[in-house]
């Protein structure tokens, strides 16, 4: 079978480049999705307490705003009706293909378009845009005797909702931004929590607060006034990256952190163990109102000591100590530097993305990779972000990719595929900008790749990112065909 623009993916990146063909009139396309329902991220991550840590107003696209948001951060559920609800209303859900999990997309230089093997059969597309996201397959530590444990254990993406927390010996291993979630919610339940810290994290206050009926009557019935709120906030949360690109300006933000932590943790041995030692910022700052309360409860342990193995009933640390457990939850992260979909994706030269990047991906503009014809990466290589929505930078590479499209149209070529020197020249660029952040500072976090660079975050603002994706820039790319 053929389509014109295959999309891997019906997550936020998925649904938004669907609905935006559709609106610009481009009908003939497909969306690969390996689940039974849509939602990426938002489907997956079903544990206790989850929700976004951006403002609901900003984490939405900007054709679709939602009047009626419950709350200023939007719990999981809602987000993932609302995606939904998106591809009802704009008429892509019939184009979605689930349970269709693309196994390999193979360019053929001869016929110029993508040879793309899926669990339900082979396609070809003219056109390929990957949109799996950056968090989506889970890492889950190789710990000895792991397979011998007699509970429960899964990562925190993959909950598990048959496993019996109440009155349960529960270990959490790791503090990332999901377990600042998962630990206050299911701490009341647990007869006993311990919490397994590798590196503390520096926590904000969220300030969470309900919507108010009148704020969501304005929303629904005065014209402009819920994009007028979403523009006020945008410039309130993009004022944040001069921080991280200015660590002494960060430094004067880490003061709040440690303010808002002696606050909470009276205790001054335990908050001696929470206070990272690293600068703010380098690491994902994490946004929580009652993280910091829940380690203070009389059933909730936090174990400082590096996880060695695991026995059939308990969590072993290097310090020989035994933490008994009925039920262990990995709140241990993402593939995201080395995502499997690179693995599966071979250019005009028969390489993988894999084998091109060898350990450090990178992308012009963050959406298209030389030797890889009409290949367009949604969240590519650095256009994750440290201090806005990420749905943003989506909806700015959409816009390029459209104009990409515009372009194959007009002059007839059959693919674009950026110049070696014009991405090389991008990455270098981007490169010399992280230098100085505080992204740069030192710290091991999951931004870093495994040859040291950060290939993750993008070094700037969305605004400057926006403006630079406004057009599409041909002298770039070289035309196929």
């Amino acid at each position: 079978m053929h389509t014109r623009i295959a999309i891997i993916g019906a997550g936020f990146g998925g649904l938004g480049a669907a609905i935006r063909l559709k609106r610009r009139g481009h009908a003939d396309f497909v969306i690969f999705e390996r689940a039974a329902d849509l939602g990426g991220t938002w489907r997956e991550n079903a544990y206790p307490g989850c929700a976004c840590d951006v403002h609901s107003q900003v984490y939405s696209f900007s054709f679709a705003l939602k009047p009626d948001w419950t709350s200023t951060y939007s719990p999981r559920a809602e987000i993932w009706a609302y995606l939904r609800d998106c591809a009802d209303r704009f008429g892509v859900r019939p184009a979605i293909r689930f349970g269709t999990e693309v196994r390999q997309a193979a360019w053929d230089a001869a016929a110029a378009r993508w040879r793309i093997g899926t669990s339900q059969g082979e396609w070809t597309a003219d056109v390929l845009i990957a949109a799996g996201g950056p968090l989506n397959e889970p890492v889950v530590p190789k710990l000895p005797g792991l397979e011998t444990f007699q509970g429960a254990a899964f990562h925190s993406s993959r909950w598990d909702p048959d496993a019996e927390l109440e009155g349960r010996r529960v270990a959490v291993i790791g503090t990332g931004a999901s377990a600042v979630q998962i630990v206050p919610a299911i701490a009341p339940a647990a007869g006993r929590l311990t919490l397994f810290q590798r590196t503390p994290a520096w926590v904000m206050p969220r300030r969470d607060r309900p919507l108010r009926r009148w704020e969501q009557w304005v929303y629904r019935r005065i014209p402009g006034a819920q994009r007028l709120m979403r523009t006020v906030l945008y410039w309130q949360i993009e004022a944040g990256v001069i921080a991280f690109q200015r660590p002494a300006v960060m430094r004067r933000v880490q003061r709040l952190a440690l303010a808002h932590l002696r606050r909470a943790v009276p205790d001054p041995g335990l908050r001696a163990r929470l206070t990272p030692s690293y600068a703010m910022g380098c690491k994902r700052i994490l946004k929580s109102d009652d993280y910091y309360p829940a380690l203070t409860r009389d059933n909730v342990e936090l174990v400082t000591e590096a996880v060695t193995e695991v026995r059939p009933h308990a969590v072993v640390t290097a310090d020989g100590a035994e933490h008994p457990a009925d039920v262990i939850v990995f709140g241990t992260g993402f593939r995201v530097t080395d995502l499997p979909i690179a693995e599966r994706i071979r250019g005009r030269d028969g390489r993988t993305l894999a084998e091109c990047w060898q350990g450090s991906p990178q992308a012009y503009r963050g959406t298209t990779v030389a030797g890889f014809p009409n290949l367009f990466l949604l969240l590519g290589p650095n256009t994750g972000l440290g201090h806005n929505s990420v749905v943003l930078m989506i909806e700015s590479q959409l816009h390029y990719v459209l104009a990409a499209l515009d372009r194959l149209g007009r002059t007839g070529a059959r693919a674009l595929a950026p110049r070696p020197e014009a991405q090389e020249r991008y990455v270098a660029a981007l490169d010399r900008r992280m230098a100085g952040t505080v992204w740069a500072s030192g710290c091991r976090s999951w931004y870093i790749d495994a040859t040291g660079r950060n290939s993750t975050l993008w070094p700037g603002s969305t605004w400057w990112y926006r403006r630079r994706m406004r057009r599409f820039d041909p002298g770039a790319y070289e035309a196929i065909g």
